[in-house]
């Protein structure tokens, strides 16, 4: 059975798709970027501040899910710079240990609302 998780302290859904989709103990959650859930802005400040408020939004619909960053297995990372590669490690250990997730990150050429950095993760609830 598919159930939809949606949760107001993400950013709502700018598209056709649900924050995150849970099939059994698995839940595949829908590409993130960095906006204010309050403002649906994107956040002001340098691409550190958009990391971390995109890491802030996958963590409020890891929980909604019920789940925590350590039940995350899989995550793909979209920057438009790979200048900005470092960043992303940096900060991201300030949220997973290891273990950490198996991760692909990726550049592309634009990103919704201008963002300039995008995560969507698999996650599998232990319980």
């Amino acid at each position: 059975m598919k159930i939809a998780i949606q949760t107001p302290k993400a950013p709502a859904a700018i598209g056709t798709y649900s924050h995150a989709i849970k099939v059994g103990n698995h839940v595949y959650i829908s590409g993130q970027i960095p906006l204010n859930p309050e403002t649906m802005l994107l956040v002001e400040g340098d691409i550190e501040a958009e990391i971390r408020q995109m890491l802030d939004n996958l963590g409020a619909i890891i929980t909604e899910a019920g789940g925590h960053f350590s039940d995350v297995v899989k995550l793909t990372v979209y920057l438009t710079d790979l200048i900005h590669y470092s960043q992303v490690n940096a900060i991201m250990m300030t949220y997973f240990k290891p273990p950490y997730p198996a991760r692909t990150l990726v550049q592309v050429s634009a990103l919704p609302k201008g963002a300039r950095v995008e995560i969507d993760a698999i996650m599998i609830l232990q319980r």
